[in-house]
């Protein structure tokens, strides 16, 4: 089962993910912060990690290079909300693999997720490392 984290400071938004994502077959860890975030990344090395950017302490931003340091191959989707577009062009220039605005709508999920396994793949990376 592949596994995938979530960091988002708002619970709803990461019970609308663990829904999502577990319907789809997806060991699912959540952080309510950048922090815990990194520190879920470090023990699991999930393949695939979906963070808002804007969150107190280490923001998305941040949390985005430490991840690449860790494990470069890992494809990262950042979340935006509304008016997020210069941060998500950020994000991607520090090599995110898509992003998504707030509200989440499932077909732009989808498609960061199908993003984000061919990534993984033409890396040769599986979600089991």
């Amino acid at each position: 089962m592949e596994k995938i984290l979530v960091i988002d400071d708002e619970k709803p938004t990461l019970s609308m993910f663990r829904l999502f994502l577990d319907a789809y077959g997806y060991r699912v860890y959540t952080a309510e912060n950048g922090a815990d975030g990194l520190d879920i990344f470090r023990k699991e090395k999930p393949a695939i990690v979906l963070t808002d950017i804007k969150m107190p302490g280490i923001d998305g931003l941040a949390v985005l290079p430490q991840i690449k340091k860790i494990a470069p191959r890992t494809a990262v989707i950042v979340i935006t909300g509304h008016g997020d577009t210069d941060l998500a062009e950020q994000a991607v220039e520090l090599h995110a693999v898509d992003f998504i605005n707030k509200p989440i709508k499932k077909e732009a999920l989808d498609a960061a997720l199908e993003k984000a396994r061919q990534e993984l793949a033409a890396k040769g990376r599986n979600g089991d490392s």
